[in-house]
């Protein structure tokens, strides 16, 4: 027999999932302080003069580690002897915590091999309290060093960053749906995300809010690239004055590319006028630096321009808010009005125009965001602020994308939807604004509209025609094309009655001509004359008999009369009749 695991009741499973995902909050913050503390300890090692033993270097990988996540620091030893606050957040290292909280919420909210998947409300508490006990625990341990934790930023940023990185987590697991929403959730809500046409529009607002985001991200960046190429110089002679030996120069420099991030957002709003503090009594825009700034010496802050009145350059940074607020504008018309896609897909001018403005609304929430987190306080007094002011690049951002976005999405639009049909598409030859699949099918229809001849009526009453009659020839097709005519209006649609007036006049007149008008359609002489067109006009493929009609067949009766219509009835009844023995005609 084969032994089997006993079955855990349903109690005791939710209890070890919940533990399981406890356990993976711890360890992945356990993983980010100890990559952290190994680095620091590196660094300690190799350091000539170290201040203090292995325990303060750990405590001071614990204090770091705590600022990653958004907390604020305080340096205990100053000459006032008041506690100076480090509030200044390294961008680039909230992403290593951010993202092992993140992986380790969605690790734990996956389903298990039954494909039972566990409670998502369960697994995100648990693995943001797992966490936030490391958290805890390495803010008691910092207490005792150089860089000790603001108690009231544990709360806030730090739960806050935790539980969106684990919420995040969960999310992915489940797929990333955008909706439904919570029961909880106002019942307006959730109605308007039960609709697929909101959920559509929801989803181009927030990728066009960080599309914008984005390009205004790396304007920034580009900014600062630039200030610091003219200014080479003072960040060489800054970075080599930090410190003299290799490890500190290391840190230096670890700082400082953990630091772009933040860079490129001061850039991002320096081009977005508001700019950034130098201190508490002076600012940097893109019209010039006012007051007298209290700036440290830093390779990045080499970047920061002279001060007096701008110059050009400095006006250039402004298009960096027009390039974002353009990107925005050609997010949603990919949605809006796309380039391969039916017109009457498009979007309205107030759907366009509401939806760009959402979007410059979001643009501008994420820009207040991250440039607040972009600065904070770097000491007391004039250091008191450093940095973007968030609630006013936020307003900024919204300003821009929404005065330059919102027009330029409307144009367009306007553009793309022009009369006559859709030339700008690659697809749509410009000659004609049709697709070559249709051109190539009128052209066709146009050639049988000429090639074709008059087509006689069945019940149109004629009289007798000559025993051997012209055979009728189709007119040269070539030639009719090598004259064409410049005046030939196609049809879109026939007529519903092919036998109306015009034609019947027409017919008519042709029988008048041949002295036909007035005689039985269906007589001897006339069936005997279309036999004879019809054989002559088949090439020899047709018996060489003429025309006749059985005498059981025979009938006055009008029913009877289109039986003997063409040829091919009659040979078929002779054939026929032949099989069952009955004498056929002979020629």
């Amino acid at each position: 027999m084969t032994e089997r695991s006993p079955m855990l009741p349903p109690e005791r499973t939710r209890t070890l999932i919940l533990a399981s995902a406890l356990l993976r909050g711890a360890i992945a913050a356990g993983l980010g302080l100890g990559s952290l503390a190994v680095l620091v300890t590196v660094l300690w090692i190799s350091s000539p003069y170290p201040d203090s033993g292995p325990g303060g270097a750990l405590r001071t990988a614990a204090g770091i580690w705590l600022l990653a996540h958004g907390a604020e620091l305080l340096r205990p030893d100053t000459l006032s002897g008041v506690p100076a606050p480090v509030g200044v957040v390294p961008l680039l290292l909230v992403a290593g915590p951010v993202w092992l909280a993140h992986r380790a919420a969605r690790d734990a909210a996956e389903p298990d091999e039954a494909g039972r998947r566990p409670s998502q409300a369960g697994v995100f508490c648990a693995v943001t309290a797992g966490y936030l006990l490391v958290v805890a625990g390495a803010a008691a341990y910092a207490r005792g060093g150089s860089l000790r934790v603001a108690p009231e930023t544990l709360a806030f940023p730090v739960a806050l960053v935790v539980a969106g990185a684990a919420a995040a987590g969960v999310w992915t697991a489940a797929g990333r749906p955008f909706g439904p929403l919570p029961s909880w959730a106002p019942l307006v809500l959730q109605e308007a995300m039960a609709r697929t046409l909101f959920r559509d529009r929801a989803e181009a607002v927030c990728r066009a809010a960080a599309t914008g985001a984005a390009a205004l991200l790396g304007g920034g960046a580009l900014v600062v690239a630039v200030a610091l190429g003219r200014n080479a110089a003072a960040a060489q002679e800054s970075f080599l004055v930090l410190s003299g030996d290799w490890s500190g120069r290391t840190a230096v420099l670890l700082l400082a590319v953990a630091l772009v991030p933040n860079a490129a957002l001061w850039g991002a709003a320096y081009g977005l006028g508001p700019g950034f503090a130098l201190g508490t009594g002076a600012t940097a825009t893109p019209l010039g630096l006012s007051g007298t700034p209290a700036v440290p010496d830093f390779p990045l802050l080499a970047a920061v321009p002279e001060p007096g009145a701008a110059t050009p350059l400095n006006w250039a940074a402004c298009a960096v808010p027009v390039v974002a607020a353009l990107a925005v504008a050609w997010c949603v018309l990919r949605r809006a009005a796309p380039a391969d896609g039916p017109r009457a897909r498009a979007w309205s001018p107030r759907e366009t125009a509401l939806t760009t403005g959402l979007a410059a609304l979001g643009c501008g929430a994420l820009m207040a965001l991250l440039t607040a987190a972009a600065g904070g306080p770097l000491g007391t007094g004039a250091l008191g602020t450093f940095g973007p002011v968030g609630w006013l690049a936020g307003p900024a951002a919204l300003a821009w994308t929404a005065i330059v976005g919102v027009p330029a999405a409307l144009l367009v639009r306007l553009w793309r939807l022009r009369e006559p049909g859709w030339a700008w598409r690659r697809d749509v030859p410009e000659e004609t604004g049709k697709t070559p699949e249709e051109a190539g099918e009128r052209k066709e229809k146009r050639k049988r509209a000429k090639k074709a001849a008059p087509v006689e009526p069945k019940h149109a009453a004629t009289s007798a025609a000559p025993a051997t009659p012209e055979p009728v020839t189709a007119p040269d097709g070539d030639a009719m094309d090598d004259d064409d005519d410049a005046g030939f209006e196609p049809y879109d649609f026939l007529p519903t009655d092919p036998w109306h007036e015009h034609e019947k006049d027409r017919h008519e007149k042709d029988l008048r001509g041949k002295g036909l008008h007035g005689k039985d359609w269906h007589g001897k002489d006339e069936r005997e004359a279309r036999w004879a067109s019809l054989k002559q006009g088949s090439g020899g493929l047709m018996a060489d008999f003429p025309a006749h009609i059985p005498a059981a067949l025979r009938s006055d009766e009008p029913s009877a009369a289109p039986a003997a219509d063409d040829g091919r009835s009659a040979q078929g009844a002779q054939g026929t009749q032949g099989a069952q023995g009955t004498p056929g005609a002979t020629p």
